[in-house]
């Protein structure tokens, strides 16, 4: 079986598993977090970094991270991508994950039929030929993905032929965005992928301690990447009063007896005089 009918098999074994159907995808970070348990991140990091997933095999903790950008299409792209090397297990064990391996070529297979099932693509178009872009547009729009990746999907059933899929993969989402009137929504996609975001597992045990009293709302804040006072006010409205600790205290004549042996201090023989 070649990586890429494996990449298929397991994106197809994965939304059956979780009931996922042929629709589109949402949040992609909160899916992987409540189908797998793993912790999901995103970070600020350099312009040429884009995910990274990281495994303890000693406590079997999966840690996936990835980049915030003003690029929305290609970070879901990029988590598809990690997911897939967490089902395969392709761990890391010092060789380059950014050549193009069975791997690499495995996981991306995985991301594309994940994001655009072919089942999911022919109930949205139906028996149709001669696509134009506006259908291309609609595509990356329903199933949030690049117009590369949308093309393939598209060529893959037989929507486009290898001449039109080419040309369609130089197309931007920008430039579909404006040309067919979603530029609000690829906006607000644009902002949401572009701004850091905690583990959700890490954030719920960091407000429980804030509600125990243990945890600063200085280190919540952190965690929301937002400031204090905005942390205060999100926590206050929620509810979430930290708890106030008050150490115990006790009258004297609660306090136990204390015997206090002073004969070391008491002199035996009267001091010496002085010549005056």
């Amino acid at each position: 079986m070649t990586p890429e009918q494996q990449g298929k098999e397991a994106a197809a074994a994965f939304r059956s598993k979780h009931h996922l159907g042929f629709q589109p995808l949402g949040d992609l970070a909160a899916l992987i977090e409540q189908t797998t348990g793993h912790d999901v991140a995103v970070l600020e990091t350099g312009p040429d970094e884009h995910g990274l997933t990281m495994h303890d095999p000693v406590r079997e903790v999966t840690f996936i991270g990835v980049a915030g950008t003003r690029n929305p299409m290609r970070q879901r792209s990029t988590l598809a991508h990690e997911l897939a090397h967490v089902i395969f297990g392709d761990w890391n064990d010092g060789h380059d994950l950014s050549a193009r391996t069975e791997e690499e070529i495995r996981a991306d297979a995985f991301a594309r039929h994940l994001l655009v099932p072919g089942e999911g693509l022919k109930e949205l178009l139906g028996p149709r030929e001669d696509l134009s872009e506006a259908d291309l547009s609609a595509v990356v729009q329903w199933f949030l993905v690049s117009p590369a990746i949308a093309a393939i999907a598209l060529c893959d059933c037989g929507y486009s032929d290898t001449a039109t899929k080419q040309e369609w993969m130089a197309l931007s989402t920008p430039r579909l965005a404006t040309r067919f009137g979603w530029s609000d929504q690829y906006e607000s996609l644009q902002n949401d992928s572009d701004r850091t975001r905690s583990p959700q597992r890490l954030l719920a045990r960091a407000v429980s301690g804030y509600g125990e009293g243990v945890v600063s709302t200085q280190t919540v804040a952190t965690l929301r990447g937002i400031s204090a006072e905005a942390a205060a006010e999100e926590l206050t409205e929620a509810g979430i009063i930290p708890k106030e600790h008050q150490p115990p205290w006790m009258s004297a004549a609660d306090l136990p007896p204390v015997t206090v042996d002073l004969t070391d201090l008491e002199d035996d023989e009267a001091p010496e005089g002085s010549a005056g």
